[in-house]
């Protein structure tokens, strides 16, 4: 039976698919923001959420606090963190900005870290194109 099997095959097999996945995935967290086609930018939207929940798991500052066996259980579970994101992320500075930078900006925020903006439709192809980027916290942006 095919339960749970619904998810978009995007015109590749399974290999190249993942492959593919992965790069967005790895390119939207370096960059921000990408420029890619509804299907895909859809696709990819469950796998970055997933991926910044497990950079937020550990923060930094809850290496030092407690006793020295809290610190080594902490310490575990960021490294099975990093180890689980690494799936998904295939450049280091890219695992390391997760882990450092999107943990905390995202460390009070319940989910919904993307955003997907429809820009019409590529010129080629016809196909409908989207913007899929990182969503700012209100505080920065209101600074920004």
């Amino acid at each position: 039976m095919r339960h749970l099997k619904g998810r978009r095959k995007l015109n590749r097999s399974g290999s190249h698919r993942v492959a593919m996945l992965r790069n967005m995935v790895t390119a939207l967290l370096r960059h921000e923001q990408i420029t890619t086609t509804d299907a895909r930018a859809k696709e990819i939207r469950p796998i970055v959420e997933r991926v910044i929940t497990l950079g937020k798991r550990v923060q930094p500052e809850d290496l030092l606090k407690g006793t020295e066996e809290e610190q080594q259980a902490a310490a575990a579970r960021r490294v099975h963190s990093i180890r689980l994101a690494r799936r998904w992320v295939n450049d280091r500075e890219v695992l390391q900005k997760l882990f450092d930078e999107y943990g905390v900006r995202y460390r009070d925020r319940k989910g919904g870290y993307t955003r997907i903006i429809k820009l019409g439709f590529r010129p080629g192809d016809n196909a409908p194109m989207s913007m899929i980027q990182l969503v700012e916290e209100e505080g920065e942006a209101a600074s920004a």
